[in-house]
């Protein structure tokens, strides 16, 4: 525990040191998130945040590798990986905040990122039944490590619409992680996560409502891929109740949130990947609550989740599955529930 809260703090510091300097470049390059329907700031916000975070986390992360110390002794592969994974998940963050990415562009390089990191041992080698036995993946690893890099990494880039909220998702789902690999002896999770944590805490002393600056893409790519990564490594273990089933309920709302966008877009016939003001977060600002009541609300939800991956992570395979169902239906149903306090909003019925 010392250890990781070390590490934690070095990366907080980082963080909350490097963010006013990034503030003051993305406003010299005009990398600004401009007021518009979907946004709910009245001033031009600087964008790039996610370039403090980077370098806060990977540096740390570095530092304690050379330098003496327990992270000392760890195999330099997986976070040779992850650093040769994420910088071209870094640049296009930039490119795409300073002047836009197609999303045909974004899921190219998401793409070649995961299969970075399956090059360097990250993947889903085992697939664990949720009752009974387990079997290897053999020719879907790379297929499911690829889909999963990708859910987790634009479920993060899709939450981030409300000042605070994916650098706390984030945040929450990074200690849910870091408690799951201490509770396995996975030293490596705690390692990742716990720079993961201190990263966001720093960064949220600046995104919090209302924000002097955003994550953009930059951080939402970041952070998605890292977590993502996070919870591979949690995975190869095979010490998870079921094989992404932590991640799964630890990254609940974004998924379920994101999932939610992709359908709906779909279904309509509109364009998948353009943003739209359906999100979970959109929704209870309607309803009247405040970006701060808003966003404590999310947080807690994330919490839940959390606790609940913890708990999950305890139990023996035939109860952690059925539960984990029962926490995806509640959620669903909450979501309904807003969205049909919303129109009945929209329809001038309350």
């Amino acid at each position: 525990m010392p250890y990781s809260l070390s590490l934690a703090l070095a990366a907080a510091a980082v963080t909350f040191a490097l963010t006013p300097a990034v503030i003051a470049s993305a406003r010299r390059a005009g990398a600004l998130d401009h007021p518009g329907p979907r946004r709910i700031h009245r001033e031009p916000v600087p964008t790039l945040g996610g370039l403090a975070l980077a370098v806060a986390v990977l540096g740390v992360a570095w530092a304690a590798r050379l330098l003496p110390g327990p992270a000392g002794a760890l195999d330099v592969k997986p976070l040779l990986g992850l650093t040769l994974a994420a910088l071209p998940m870094v640049a296009l963050g930039v490119v795409d905040d300073l002047r836009g990415v197609g999303p045909w562009a974004k899921l190219l390089i998401q793409t070649s990122a995961a299969m970075v990191l399956v090059l360097f041992g990250y993947g889903v080698p085992l697939l664990t039944n949720p009752f009974n036995g387990s079997f290897h993946s053999g020719a879907l690893n790379i297929p499911l490590t690829v889909a999963w890099v990708l859910v987790v990494t634009n479920s993060i880039n899709l939450i981030d619409g409300l000042d605070g909220l994916a650098s706390g998702a984030v945040m929450i789902a990074a200690a849910t992680m870091w408690w799951v690999g201490r509770s396995h002896g996975d030293f490596y999770v705690m390692f990742i996560s716990a720079l993961l944590i201190g990263g966001t805490l720093g960064f949220l002393r600046y995104n919090f409502p209302p924000a002097r600056i955003f994550m953009g893409d930059t951080g939402s790519q970041f952070l998605g891929l890292t977590l993502a990564a996070v919870s591979l490594l949690e995975n190869q273990k095979g010490t998870a109740a079921v094989t992404l089933l932590l991640p799964l309920v630890a990254l609940a709302v974004p998924i379920v949130d994101g999932s939610a966008s992709f359908l709906r877009r779909l279904l309509r016939g509109a364009p998948v990947f353009h943003g739209d003001v359906g999100h979970i977060h959109h929704r209870l600002l309607r309803l009247g609550l405040s970006p701060r009541k808003a966003l404590f609300a999310l947080w807690g939800v994330c919490a839940l989740c959390g606790a609940m991956a913890v708990l999950l992570s305890a139990l023996p395979r035939s109860a952690a599955a059925p539960l984990a169902f029962a926490l995806g239906f509640a959620l669903f149903v909450a979501l309904v529930w807003v969205r049909m306090l919303d129109r009945r909003r929209e329809r001038g019925g309350g």
